[in-house]
């Protein structure tokens, strides 16, 4: 990608994808920096854009060491570092890159934990991981118990819900969902019924030296895409019909509704909402709800497959960082009357996450 001036020296053009595209002199206008027209301590725009004039052109431009100059017709005149402005236009494009993967994937994304890593080049890797992969293991962090708010906090804002602001996975007696019992969980997204569903997930293990217990995570992407390239009906259903999902308890009445496979406006996968056992279809016509049961059960199966699905038990002081948004959990069953198995989870969203990660790369790279 490069940018360009034209002959006249009054259009600029973006090159990528092996097109010209002319960059607007109202989107060149708007990113002007100068300390008249922004905030310094903000950066906040000193004036409503609305203003400008739709009329407003380029006068003259030249690039001179990387840099781009621009004077508009308005009068005001402007430097732009190359750099700055192919990374504002790459924020338009698609440049998610990820890494699909299955039960063949021979190495889990992990990283040593190391106290300070979120203010250098270790966390950037670690988040880097997340992004790519939709999960990340922290390895030897603190492991006393409640410290997975502290170490939530170092990535992003918590997000509290109905359950606190961290959660104990752990077999009780009367529980409140099945996350708190001994029984295996199949492949799973958390709290589909929330507004918003939360991004990130965060499991800290405390003790796990119970008979069983293994944790199981699939890429539901990788699972999506399967899906759409050899099962054409299936992914068109899933990403078409909108289910509801509800959680309620004695003082707590939830309800959300999506689609399985959630699409982009340019058909990538935004989202997977995966709950079998909350989960309610509408009603639909007989054929239509056929081939929805047998698409949704279709995909089920895939989830816990042995094709995608990954099995390990986690160690004692491993913070297992999850995409909710991507990326399924689940655990085996185990065994209470060997050891102890105890988790403590939370959440984050994902724009605290972001932040910390786009602070990162601009100090790092």
């Amino acid at each position: 990608m490069r940018i360009g001036v034209a002959k006249n020296k009054k259009k600029i053009f973006v090159y990528f994808h092996k097109k010209n595209i002319e960059l607007h002199p109202l989107w060149l206008r708007e990113r002007v920096s100068s300390k008249d027209l922004l905030d310094v301590n903000t950066g906040q725009r000193l004036y409503d854009p609305s203003i400008l004039s739709h009329k407003l052109k380029i006068q003259n431009a030249s690039i001179k060491n990387r840099n781009l100059n621009i004077s508009f017709s308005d009068g005001i005149k402007s430097d732009y570092q190359i750099g700055d402005l192919l990374n504002e236009i790459n924020k338009n494009l698609l440049n998610n890159k990820i890494t699909l993967w299955n039960s063949k994937t021979k190495n889990k994304p992990t990283i040593v934990f190391e106290k300070g890593m979120f203010n250098n080049k270790l966390g950037l890797n670690c988040l880097e991981k997340f992004y790519k992969y939709g999960f990340v293991i922290l390895k030897r962090t603190p492991c006393q118990k409640n410290s997975i708010l502290m170490l939530a906090s170092l990535i992003g804002t918590i997000r509290p819900t109905n359950f606190g602001r961290l959660f104990n996975v752990r077999s009780v007696r009367k529980a409140k969902d099945l996350a708190y019992t001994s029984q295996a969980l199949s492949a799973h997204t958390d709290n589909p019924y929330r507004k918003p569903i939360p991004g990130i997930q965060l499991l800290h293990c405390i003790k796990n030296d119970s008979e069983g217990g293994h944790s199981t995570l699939t890429d539901g992407f990788a699972v999506s895409e399967y899906l759409r390239k050899k099962h054409k009906q299936f992914f068109k259903i899933l990403s078409t019909v909108r289910i509801r999902f509800t959680y309620v308890d004695e003082n707590t009445m939830l309800e959300n509704w999506g689609e399985t496979i959630e699409l982009n406006k340019d058909n990538t996968i935004k989202r997977v909402r995966l709950s079998p056992r909350l989960d309610y279809v509408p009603v639909l016509k007989k054929k239509q709800l056929s081939l929805f049961y047998k698409a949704r059960s279709f995909f089920i199966k895939l989830c816990n497959s042995t094709k995608f699905m990954i099995k390990f038990k986690l160690d004692k002081g491993d913070l297992m960082i999850m995409d909710n948004y991507r990326t399924l959990h689940g655990r085996t069953s185990y065994k209470m009357d060997v050891g102890e198995r105890h988790l403590q989870g939370c959440y984050i969203d994902h724009d605290s996450a972001e932040s910390k990660i786009r602070f990162l790369k601009k100090r790092f790279k």
